[in-house]
């Protein structure tokens, strides 16, 4: 029996699908930097308008080119050589960015707003796919953990320790020099620190699951990996801000955006990207307890 060919869906360089997708893309700043939520409606809309009056255009009002089919988990891109359906696919982010933006992403360690936190978050990341998986059927979604079993290189291990050190260098420079960590919570006594803790941690992991796995995933079955890398970083960086990462916050988040998207390229292994955010929260973790707690952690850091 001859072997089932496969195909992986051309991604133009110029293409009349980034109207809509940077509409739905720009609507994360509305809602998480310069916080207007009709504004972020309204992108949304306009890029799902556009992306359907794209589709129509293309196939006559049909839908015969909105089934996405199987797709290559490790990738993200349709393997059975038909276009994977941009209204979808930009629904599925949309969706996602809802869901966050009915939440204030102030940073809070009592109980109801982690609570809070943890629903919407989830919603985030567990309804796009449910939706992907069990309503559109084609998968788009996944998040391949291990990145096909390959064992981290070299490489991998230095970025690792370079990462640790890097935080070291920049992030208590960056918190207590311009005043932003005050956007946390003070934590000082055991039971917060251990709140910040785990919350600095979960937080991190969902960045990886919703804005690489999901959104980054999504962007690529229709984009250019540069392209798709860009407009992640529009919706990672607009989300942090309003966590708390402000004043010149951007200057770090912007690089580290696309390098997490970058770093995904080359790996295809979300323990990996999930273990450098990890390292590096685990930094940001100690510098906020250190900044809240003169005297505590004098000897760690530099400022």
């Amino acid at each position: 029996m001859a072997e089932t060919a496969t195909f992986t869906v051309a991604r133009p360089v110029a293409s009349l699908g980034l109207i809509p997708a940077l509409l739905v893309c720009a609507a994360a700043p509305a809602f998480f930097v310069v916080r207007l939520a009709w504004l972020g409606w309204v992108l949304l809309a306009a890029g799902m308008l556009v992306a359907w009056l794209l589709r129509s255009r293309e196939n006559g009002g049909s839908s015969a080119n909105a089934q996405a089919g199987e797709h290559d988990e490790g990738t993200g891109l349709a393997t059975n050589g038909r276009r994977p359906s941009l209204v979808r696919d930009l629904s599925l982010i949309a969706i996602g960015m809802l869901i966050v933006s009915v939440i204030d992403l102030k940073a809070e360690l009592d109980n109801l707003s982690m609570l809070r936190f943890t629903v919407a978050l989830g919603g985030a990341v567990a309804v796009p796919y449910l939706i992907s998986r069990y309503v559109y059927r084609d998968r788009a979604i996944s998040f391949p953990w291990r990145g096909g079993g390959r064992r981290w290189s070299a490489f991998q291990w230095t970025w690792l320790g370079l990462v640790l050190v890097l935080g070291w260098l920049i992030l208590p420079f960056y918190f207590i020099t311009s005043g932003v960590y005050t956007n946390w919570p003070v934590v000082d006594t055991p039971d917060l620190i251990a709140r910040l803790f785990v919350g600095v941690g979960a937080v991190g992991i969902w960045d990886e699951l919703f804005f690489i796995c999901t959104v980054f995933a999504l962007l690529r079955r229709h984009f250019p990996d540069v392209q798709a890398n860009i407009l992640q970083s529009i919706v990672f960086v607009s989300f942090l801000w309003e966590l708390g990462y402000q004043a010149w916050g951007p200057l770090l988040t912007i690089p580290f955006a696309l390098l997490q998207g970058f770093i995904f390229l080359r790996t295809h292994s979300l323990s990996y990207v999930v273990t450098v955010h990890l390292l590096f929260d685990a930094v940001v973790f100690a510098v906020l307890v250190h900044a809240h707690n003169p005297g505590l952690l004098d000897g760690l850091f530099l400022v």
